[in-house]
């Protein structure tokens, strides 16, 4: 007898918790394959805190997360492409943000605020044939705009999409999904990931991917000759790309994440549920964490919804097992709606491509 897993929010994504909203922009130019994706807090911010656990991280506004420090809420996080340049993306967002007067007060005059805007970068460099183009702060306006003009509760797009862009997954193409969890509490937890990862998604035994063997019910297996037909489509790619592919940053990755919540958390309970919510990576992605990933995990708390008054253990570790949840399944979300890229850069099947969409 199976467990009943939670339902899914109504969108299934991390916009099912009440106020946060998401933006994509991508960098413009038939050689650019890198952009950025934006998640926007309510107005009045959130807590947040971060995980980082890869050996190759970019990052910017991390230590200002950390429990113990002086910020309590921030306003929006940024994932983007474009390895440490992209990083300049988080301008164009704490821009957006003073003018709106969003951040941490400074002075006497309300518009005297700095915001903080966490970031994470993913290595993308080159994978549209251009080493040059990446994100910069008009790509991180741009979403953060985009962010901004969406309603709230709305769906996000997946797929080959912001930060995702110019994503891949072991040998084939990553990109962006997004899942979340109604727990009976009433409470919701989503996940929203970036997957370009240096391990891979799929089990070379199966063709299933990883991520889909803790879904409930059995995976999908696909056929022998589905499967043989993939891997031999897969060391074809490889082989065209050869030591392009390298050259082209091939060696270098990470997969970025937000974890939300309605549930009201503190920073320290906040930075467990980044902590916890690694698990999930870890079930979809193998090897994870290596050396060349920067694998990072940032967690929000709107703090709409009191825990349950039940035990705080018991009711804060069903928030903790669903972030690792959400976040397994956007990523196979990620790898099941991206498309395949064939260009200078490099050949990256999509998982659809070579096994379908069942």
């Amino acid at each position: 007898m199976t467990e009943e897993l939670p339902a899914p929010g109504p969108m299934d994504a991390l916009t099912d918790v009440a106020g946060i909203r998401v933006g994509h922009a991508r960098v413009p130019g038939r050689t650019a394959l890198t952009g950025t994706t934006v998640v926007l807090a309510p107005e009045g911010g959130a807590v947040a805190a971060v995980d980082v656990r890869g050996g190759g991280p970019g990052t910017r506004e991390t230590d200002a997360l950390d429990p113990r420090n002086l910020v309590q809420r921030i306003d929006a996080v940024v994932l983007t492409g474009g390895s440490a340049y992209g990083l300049d993306a988080a301008s164009g967002v704490m821009a957006w943000l003073e003018e709106q007067g969003r951040g941490v007060p400074v002075g006497e005059d309300p518009s005297q605020v700095v915001p903080v805007v966490p970031a994470a970068c993913l290595f993308d460099l080159g994978r549209g044939g251009d080493w040059r183009a990446r994100p910069d702060a008009s790509t991180g306006r741009a979403a953060v705009e985009a962010a901004a003009a969406s309603a709230t509760g709305t769906r996000v797009a997946e797929g080959t999409v912001g930060a995702g862009t110019g994503a891949v997954a072991g040998q084939l193409k990553g990109g962006v999904g997004t899942a979340s969890v109604r727990l009976p509490s009433g409470a919701t937890v989503a996940a929203l990931a970036v997957v370009n990862a240096a391990g891979s998604v799929v089990d070379p035994r199966t063709g299933v991917l990883y991520g889909e063997y803790g879904e409930g019910d059995p995976p999908a297996y696909p056929t022998p000759a589905v499967h043989d037909a993939a891997r031999r489509r897969l060391a074809e790619s490889q082989g065209a790309r050869g030591d392009k592919a390298e050259e082209a940053g091939g060696v270098f990755n990470t997969t970025l994440a937000v974890v939300a919540t309605d549930a009201d958390l503190t920073p320290a309970q906040a930075q467990k549920l980044a902590g916890t919510a690694h698990d999930g990576m870890a079930r979809a992605i193998r090897p994870v964490h290596l050396l060349t990933d920067g694998d990072t995990v940032f967690a929000l708390s709107t703090g709409r919804r009191p825990l349950p008054p039940e035990p705080t253990a018991a009711a804060l570790n069903a928030v903790l097992a669903a972030g690792a949840d959400a976040l397994a399944r956007a990523i196979v979300k990620a790898v099941r709606a991206a498309e395949g890229v064939d260009g200078p850069g490099g050949s990256f099947p999509s998982y659809n491509e070579l096994y379908g969409t069942s």
